[in-house]
């Protein structure tokens, strides 16, 4: 008797919860996300809105307030476009070093800007320093101001540095080239906290606009 046979079949892959486009994408469209809620919460006091200011603007520094949340604005939306955007061209080798570029920076400035301003409004609360505010608040709560920083404003900049840097991770796959990215970029963070820190304590001046 002739020996009997099964046909092939075949199976297609399907991606899996630890696909690592999959995780991409996601990751991709929550930075993307994340962005785009807080350059509208900006964009609304550009147009005119005074909810939740923990003062009051001087007279004739209402537009000078406006055009300063305008330009965040317009800058933190191009920051929830770069996420979606980028996706796609990740697989394109001449697009990666300028993406990891971009992502390099976005992490460092957003993790550095979160870590300097929640030590200076911890010190704030603390008593330790004041924190210096520019003239076109008429009045301002120290208070209210270092709480609603240090609980609202700075927790968005930590987690948009972090999914700029895990977006960039997913991408980037193991190996000495992550390494490399992520120790540059910690170093870099490291060192900008260092200097914000003395810039806290006084060697270097600067203002809180909100």
């Amino acid at each position: 008797m002739g020996r009997m046979t099964t046909p092939e079949t075949t199976t297609a892959t399907l991606p899996t919860r630890d696909d690592p486009n999959r995780r991409l994408r996601r990751l991709s469209l929550a930075a993307g996300g994340w962005a785009l809620w807080y350059a509208a919460y900006r964009g609304y006091y550009a147009l005119g809105g005074d909810a939740f200011l923990p003062g009051t603007i001087r007279a004739g520094s209402g537009t000078t307030f406006q055009l300063m949340n305008a330009a965040g604005a317009v800058v933190i939306a191009i920051a929830a476009v770069l996420p979606v955007a980028a996706y796609p061209l990740w697989r394109r080798r001449r697009a990666r070093p300028v993406l990891l570029a971009l992502f390099w920076v976005g992490a460092v400035a957003g993790c550095m800007h979160a870590l300097v301003d929640i030590a200076e409004r911890i010190l704030s609360l603390a008593g330790l320093v004041e924190v210096h505010y520019p003239a076109m608040w008429a009045t301002i709560d120290r208070r209210a101001a270092d709480l609603q920083d240090l609980l609202f404003n700075e927790p968005w900049f930590l987690v948009t540095g972090l999914l700029f840097a895990a977006v960039a991770w997913t991408a980037l796959g193991p190996g000495r080239t992550r390494r490399r990215w992520v120790a540059t970029a910690a170093t870099a963070v490291a060192l900008l906290l260092a200097l914000g820190l003395l810039t806290i304590g006084g060697v270097l001046g600067r203002a809180i606009v909100l």
